[in-house]
């Protein structure tokens, strides 16, 4: 967060939480980092339910008043609509799309000027190999970027953290994380890449080290060469 300069005096940070335990890891990590902190931040929790579960997010409310976090919690047929027979694209295309227009609608309500992500290094590596295969384009996934003339910042605090250190941290603060009800859970193209990327760590000793170092290292040399 440092190195990239992610975060400024006064930001007003919204946390997109899924339920998943790589959003509830962010949000834990930038409400334990808002106290050392040498400047005031806001953080606002923002979860949109997708309509799969209606009451999923029931444990999320408790949790941010423990944690002293804000939060916007709402239910939404984005899930369910996208695997409707009313829909002719991709579910996870179309739930993704609302979703996010959702979340930027939200960032302008609340005048929000960061909206924090959990991607994390395996994210960073399956969207590398993803945009090389299906877009034909060398791309991972910037730690900071500028939306709507700079007045949104989207950051992703974990994305040069991977998915193990997540999963203790997780299991350590006892985090409410519910499972993920989407019928597509484990079918899509980014599920696809993620077995790729684990046949290829078997074909040598640190593999899997190797390609999350390589792609840490590009993407961290992208983000500061941004003005």
């Amino acid at each position: 967060m440092q190195q990239t300069d992610m975060v400024h005096p006064q930001a007003r940070i919204g946390i997109a939480v899924s339920g998943g335990m790589d959003s509830l890891v962010l949000a834990q990590v930038l409400s334990i980092r808002r106290a050392i902190m040498p400047f005031p931040v806001e953080l606002m929790v923002l979860h949109l339910n997708p309509g799969f579960i209606k009451d999923s997010h029931l444990p999320l409310r408790p949790w941010c008043a423990q944690q002293g976090l804000a939060s916007h919690i709402e239910l939404t047929n984005f899930g369910t609509m996208a695997h409707s027979e009313k829909n002719k694209k991709s579910p996870c295309f179309l739930c993704s799309w609302n979703r996010r227009k959702r979340l930027f609608e939200l960032c302008e309500q609340y005048k929000l000027t960061h909206l924090a992500l959990g991607h994390h290094t395996e994210d960073l590596a399956e969207t590398f190999f993803m945009n090389i295969l299906h877009n034909g384009r060398v791309a991972g996934l910037a730690a900071k970027e500028d939306f709507f003339k700079g007045r949104l910042k989207i950051i992703r605090p974990l994305l040069l953290l991977e998915k193990k250190f997540i999963r203790t941290a997780a299991k350590q603060w006892n985090l409410p994380v519910w499972k993920n009800s989407c019928p597509s859970d484990g079918l899509t193209q980014r599920a696809s890449v993620h077995k790729l990327i684990e046949e290829l760590s078997t074909q040598g000793q640190d593999t899997k080290n190797k390609i999350f170092g390589a792609l840490k290292r590009y993407q961290l040399d992208l983000d500061l060469k941004k003005p």
